[in-house]
């Protein structure tokens, strides 16, 4: 080619629109919050993308005896409609996109949001966003849910009913494979687990008859999907081709949607933040980087929507800077290179073509077995346990160093980071701000009517007994001043709660020689000397819904020997120092990652003193800085891992080496 046909090449073509420029982002308080998104929108950040914090995801009021240490640490607090109104003060919402990360409280917060909305002018027919409503994910990998299966997936059917009639451009449910991955998912169980809750959510629409047959096709087109990118991104682009082929062919099949626009498989991603390491934090720019490529480079498969987490998140919160720095990362793929001047770079690969066709063979007969169980909610036990065996061979593989992590397992030599040195490297939410926000909400619920509340909640109950579709209720319920936690309260007491299979107990052994031996030979010794297996009991306190620690521990140490204890997630110190004293254990060890480690060991500690097992070592993993480290050291702690201690056989060798000295010392 002479040089001037390569000048000539894409010159004048029209560039495709780019993708929404989003960052995942709230914390403290919603004024901080709102701060922090006027500023990215200035900066160019094209849609919001909020996060709450847990209670407010899992139905609790920010005084609940469980949001005690998380409010504000990993998203912002919403309890009602006075902090919706502040978080979104000044934003245009006829003219936003705004994505919100929230399952198990979907309805509450779209009603929030509605509400928000209704008050400042905003046409509920302008409103476009997403409400991501997706609960099988929350069972399997993140932990947010609160009510059973059938319930949920009534809630979520409630939201695309009343969001095709009332709010037609919004996205009522986002089928998210982020936390598949995040949990250990191949991209065959990515593709899979996704697509039968897609299928599982748009059979029980059409089951319940409320959706005429010739509007069906309507309702699946604004099923929209939130997807994960890891670093083996030509696998990565297959995936994401895989995806669009798969959901056209059930759309068309299943679903009888002859509207191609409505067959689209429409996605946003976060792009992976498991692979994010803590050693060597630096050199996750290239890493996120590498990482969109495989959801951009394919113009078929491209993104609607793109969040890049910040480079530090291995670390803690992420300053405004390091969010920014991700924002530009994006804006200079889409508007410095020439990537949206082409069509589909990969149309007649036949590489990519026998990928994406042997990624689609393997996903159908997953499918396959999946509907054979009787639909993803039959198979929640099934993919759960598959989800901790696939991690499990993750796990092992980067400690055997079969899977390579530079600057983890390979290539550990390294200078030190300017970037991290010094005093406010990473945010730290103010301790005060919890207080503050409790007191905001005694004071809201003060100047309340008393009569409309008890009102509104009447009725919220009597639609959610009656099988009434609860949304018109919910944003009544919030426009009358009730909080998150009483309509959370109200709808538990209907639905009741759920506890989420924890797939330890199912999942198949470890039985490869040699790796294991010499721990398992230290454990068969001292639990000889004991009388009785090394007890290890497993807790995770507060609302901290992300298990995948908890569980690789829990596995390690059965398949080493130790009788495990591990209940799941969302208990209380209190029950955890209980769970101690009833099962006798020789060790606890609490498995933190939403921030909220200091004074949720704090608290477990002391209990532990008065009940007298102050001489039973305590270890905690999570993302725990050092000087947080040296923090819960001083409480007694005996020992904290953080992402960097990736050698699991070391921990288990560390308890035995622990529970040896406890009883040396008896």
């Amino acid at each position: 080619m002479s040089d001037k046909s390569s000048k000539d090449v894409g010159k004048g073509a029209e560039r495709d629109k780019p993708w929404l420029f989003r960052t995942y982002a709230g914390h403290s308080n919603v004024a901080k919050s709102n701060e922090l998104y006027r500023n990215n929108l200035a900066k160019g950040q094209t849609g919001l993308s909020i996060a709450f914090d847990l209670p407010t995801q899992t139905g609790y009021d920010s005084d609940n005896e469980l949001a005690k240490g998380e409010v504000g640490k990993v998203g912002v607090p919403v309890s009602h409609l006075g902090d919706m109104r502040t978080l979104l003060d000044g934003i245009p919402l006829d003219q936003m996109n705004t994505s919100m990360t929230i399952n198990a409280t979907a309805a509450w917060l779209l009603s929030l949001y509605i509400a928000t909305a209704d008050a400042t002018g905003a046409s509920r027919s302008k409103l476009t966003g997403t409400i991501q409503n997706d609960i099988i994910k929350e069972y399997l990998s993140r932990g947010t849910y609160v009510f059973p299966p059938e319930p949920s997936l009534r809630l979520i059917k409630d939201t695309i009913v009343f969001s095709y009639l009332e709010v037609p451009k919004w996205n009522p449910t986002n089928v998210c494979s982020y936390h598949l991955q995040e949990a250990g998912a191949t991209p065959v169980q990515e593709l899979s687990y996704a697509l039968a809750t897609a299928i599982a959510v748009l059979d029980t629409v059409k089951a319940s008859g409320e959706v005429p047959d010739k509007d069906f096709g309507t309702v699946v087109g604004r099923v929209s999907f939130f997807v994960n990118a890891g670093m083996r991104f030509i696998t990565e682009i297959c995936k994401m081709r895989a995806f669009g082929e798969l959901w056209d062919e059930i759309c068309r099949e299943r679903y009888g949607v002859t509207d191609a626009k409505n067959r689209m498989f429409r996605y946003g991603v976060q792009v992976n933040s498991l692979g994010l390491t803590e050693p060597q934090p630096e050199n996750n720019v290239y890493r996120i980087l590498l990482e969109m490529m495989a959801v951009t480079l394919s113009k078929k498969a491209r993104a609607r929507a793109v969040q890049l987490p910040a480079w530090n998140e291995a670390l803690g919160l992420p300053r405004p800077w390091d969010q920014q720095w991700s924002l530009r990362m994006q804006q200079i793929v889409a508007y410095e290179t020439d990537l949206l001047e082409y069509g589909d770079i990969f149309d007649g690969s036949e590489v990519i073509a026998r990928k994406v066709a042997s990624l689609k063979e393997e996903a159908k007969a997953e499918l396959a077995t999946i509907e054979r169980m009787g639909g993803a909610v039959a198979a929640i036990d099934y993919m759960k346990r598959r989800l901790v065996e696939s991690n499990s061979s993750r796990v092992g593989q980067i400690e055997t160093a079969d899977l390579v992590v530079v600057g983890v397992n390979k290539w550990t030599e390294t200078e030190p980071s300017p970037l991290t040195a010094g005093e406010g490297a990473i945010m730290v939410v103010d301790p005060a701000v919890e207080a503050e926000q409790i007191g905001r909400l005694k004071a809201w619920r003060e100047a309340r009517d008393a009569k409309l509340i008890e009102k509104s909640l009447r009725e919220l109950e009597d639609a959610a007994k009656e099988g009434r579709n609860i949304m018109e209720s919910s944003i009544a319920c919030a426009k009358a001043g009730v909080t998150t936690g009483e309509w959370g309260t109200t709808l538990r007491r209907v639905f009741g709660e759920y506890r989420a299979p924890t797939g330890v107990a199912q999942a198949a052994p470890e039985r490869a020689g040699g790796q294991l031996d010499g721990v398992r030979a230290a454990v068969d010794a001292l639990s000889a000397k004991l009388g009785r297996r090394i007890k290890f009991l497993v807790g995770k306190p507060g609302l901290d819904g992300h298990s995948n620690g908890a569980e690789q521990i829990a596995v390690r140490a059965r398949d080493v020997g130790m009788e495990v204890v591990y209940e799941g997630i969302r208990l209380t110190p209190a029950q955890i120092v209980r769970a101690a004293l009833e099962e006798s254990a020789h060790v606890v060890g609490l498995s933190i990652l939403s921030g909220s480690h200091v004074p949720l060991v704090s608290e477990l500690m002391d209990r532990m003193r008065k009940e007298g097992l102050e001489d039973i070592p305590v270890i905690v993993g999570g993302i725990i800085p050092p000087e947080d480290a040296v923090k819960l050291k001083g409480f007694g702690v005996a020992a904290v891992y953080t992402p960097k201690d990736f050698q699991l056989n070391d921990i288990m060798a560390d308890i035995v080496r622990l529970v040896e000295r406890h009883e040396k010392a008896a």
